[in-house]
């Protein structure tokens, strides 16, 4: 159904607003679109009028819409098994993918209507592993697979209580890696436990704080029966899967199997309001009944209860952690490989390809440039000096407007290698338009040419050879250049401008992190870099600033939001209040590069900041684009 952001664009969209206005509407005005007062004021806020009679037709649609059937969502894999024919029973069109087929029918409706349905679950990080194992076997001639990695890796569960988890399946968020010095998973169950408490239904039931507790020896597990042992012994009296709910209510509480079915699939629900609320006097009766304390036993119904807003089946939670170790022993092990593969996997998971990169780079991994004789499409390992480990050459796939097809014909027409722009441009067969998005990748300096002189060189040339010299030449070791002129000597370009250049191309930049370029005036405004924080005291007021990688609001943090900034040291993990982002609400959802004031907050190994006060500085990172005519305002994908 549509929610209101989706409802905004879709209306703005069929109105005729541009697609940057409509971003910052969803961004801005969605949370509140039926809130009168408190949409006048945003409106203002963001520079538009309430008096608009085009925006104003565009709100009144999208609140009528919000809640209205969509079919935009359909699930990627999974059928429906019937007695009849299915054409007959339930409504079925052609998908957009060829010889697929979509069922128009939500999929709670199919349930409601007891017709058997089965969900297949498709992961991009199995993707990934493939793509893995086949690097290994063709670079380091080692046959893997799921099954041959080595289990219970001393090294592997070492990286993953620091929470060097960038990129790895399940544990990679910014929730995750908070938890994971707390818990530090040595065990195959302690990653199972670890990809199902930092879930909802976990948080809301209050189950996360206890476990702690009770996991670092603070509070006694407390399991009042032998029954109760058996059953939550293993998580420390903490129910954290569906089937110790399903336990606790047959054997505490005198369920049926049946009953116990019926609480299953309310606690599969997915409903963030919870589907569990009409057992509870069966529940807490049962339990009394069977001698437990009244208060133990609601506060096992609390827990049970937070099922409802989606808690995971330890089977379930089993096979995450099963492909979580996985990927993380890649990392550990192989992070040239691993970081190939990532990056031939996106889009995928929370980080950018910059990211990527510059975890594996602080990993000892050698990144290499896109490059118009060594690079293929997808990202490929080389050779390194000393053989211990490969190399990462990126790939053309990173270069923003290329295409597949294209690049293809140029790697089959390379052979051994081009030797000039106009031997590029002769024997590639590719439009003159993706030779120039090239060169603006930086792309050619193998043969000799910045990206300056690339692009100079190139826009003289025509959109094809002339056939008259293009037959005189057939046949030439070195045909006659097309172009004769002499050296422009075209101004070197500024490093900050070229790292500007860097991410208009490719998202990333091997050269420099574009927040290094403005230390000197961040520190004139007494602003430390992020890995200084490390050295900080618990509850210093301290002020840092950085590229905002990822905002995020769950449901269960009661409107507080979780933002992850970077420099050039490092990532910080800030923590902003409600009262926070209603006052300074523009900048904290709308800015890619903010200074941040609060107070450090450290428990063991992990740090948080809360934030005070927030600037923009997004002014400052577009004057390093300056000398490029690159614009680099808040609605640009770069840096982020």
């Amino acid at each position: 159904r549509f929610q209101p952001k989706g409802a905004l664009r879709e209306v703005g969209r069929a109105f005729g607003l541009p697609e940057d206005l409509l971003g910052q509407m969803s961004k801005h005005l969605a949370s509140v679109l039926h809130d009168d007062a408190l949409l006048a004021e945003r409106l203002g806020q963001i520079g538009l009028s309430a008096g608009d009679r085009r925006l104003g037709m565009v709100l009144q649609l999208a609140r009528m819409l919000v809640g209205f059937p969509r079919q935009y969502g359909t699930h990627p894999g999974g059928f429906v098994l019937t007695a009849d024919r299915l054409d007959e029973l339930v409504p079925v069109r052609p998908a957009a993918m060829a010889e697929r087929q979509t069922l128009v029918w939500d999929k709670d409706d199919i349930d409601r209507m007891r017709m058997m349905k089965v969900d297949v679950l498709g992961l991009g990080m199995l993707g990934c592993l493939r793509r893995c194992f086949e690097l290994i076997h063709s670079r380091y001639h080692r046959t893997l697979d799921m099954t041959a990695i080595p289990p219970e890796d001393w090294a592997t569960y070492q990286m993953i209580a620091r929470a060097d988890t960038l990129g790895t399946f399940q544990i990679e968020s910014r929730a995750q890696m908070a938890m994971l010095p707390r818990t530090r998973p040595a065990t195959f169950y302690d990653l199972v436990v670890q990809v199902a408490i930092v879930r909802p239904g976990p948080i809301t039931g209050d189950m996360v704080h206890p476990y702690l507790r009770r996991r670092a020896g603070e509070e006694a597990p407390d399991c009042p029966s032998p029954a109760l042992q058996r059953i939550l012994g293993k998580t420390l009296g903490i129910p954290l899967f569906q089937e110790q709910a399903m336990q606790v209510a047959v054997h505490c509480a005198g369920f049926t199997g049946g009953e116990a079915d019926q609480l299953r699939r309310s606690m599969g629900t997915f409903r963030s309001t919870g589907g569990v609320h009409h057992m509870k006097e069966r529940l807490l009766s049962g339990m009394i009944a069977n001698g437990y304390d009244p208060a133990f036993a609601a506060r096992i119904w609390t827990q049970l209860e937070g099922f409802g807003a989606y808690g995971f089946p330890e089977s379930h939670a089993a096979s995450f952690a099963l492909i979580a170790y996985a990927s993380a022993w890649l990392k550990c092990h192989y992070p040239d490989v691993f970081c190939a593969a990532l990056l031939n996997s996106q889009p995928m998971g929370f980080y950018a390809p910059a990211q990527i990169v510059r975890d594996a780079r602080e990993h000892g991994v050698e990144v290499r440039p896109v490059c118009i004789n060594a690079s293929r499409w997808d990202c490929t390992l080389e050779t390194t000096r000393d053989g211990s480990r490969q190399a990462v050459r990126l790939g053309f796939r990173l270069v923003s407007g290329l295409s597949c097809d294209a690049m293809a014909r140029l790697i089959l027409a390379r052979g051994a290698g081009y030797d000039s722009l106009d031997d590029v441009w002769r024997r590639s067969d590719v439009p003159q338009s993706l030779l120039e998005k090239l060169a603006e990748a930086d792309a050619f300096r193998a043969l000799g040419a910045d990206r300056r002189q690339a692009l100079w060189t190139l826009k003289g040339f025509g959109a094809a050879p002339l056939p008259l010299f293009e037959a005189a030449d057939r046949g030439r070791n070195a045909p006659t250049p097309e172009l004769w002129e002499p050296d422009p000597h075209l101004p070197e370009i500024a490093p900050g401008s070229a790292v500007v250049e860097d991410y208009h191309a490719t998202g990333l930049s091997l050269r420099a992190h574009p927040v290094s370029f403005l230390r000197d005036a961040l520190e004139r405004q007494e602003i430390i870099p992020i890995a200084d924080l490390a050295q900080a005291r618990d509850g210093a007021f301290v002020r840092v600033a950085g590229l905002v990688l990822m905002r995020q609001r769950p449901s269960t943090a009661k409107g507080v939001m979780f933002m992850t900034i970077e420099d050039e040291t490092g990532t910080a993990n800030l923590v902003l209040w409600k009262d926070r982002i209603t006052a300074q609400r523009a900048i904290v959802v709308g800015s890619g590069f903010i200074a941040a004031h609060g107070r450090l907050q450290r428990e063991g190994d992990v740090i948080h900041l809360v934030v005070r006060f927030v600037e923009d500085l997004q002014p400052m990172l577009s004057r390093l684009g300056e000398a490029s005519g690159r614009s680099l305002d808040n609605r640009s994908r770069d840096f982020r």
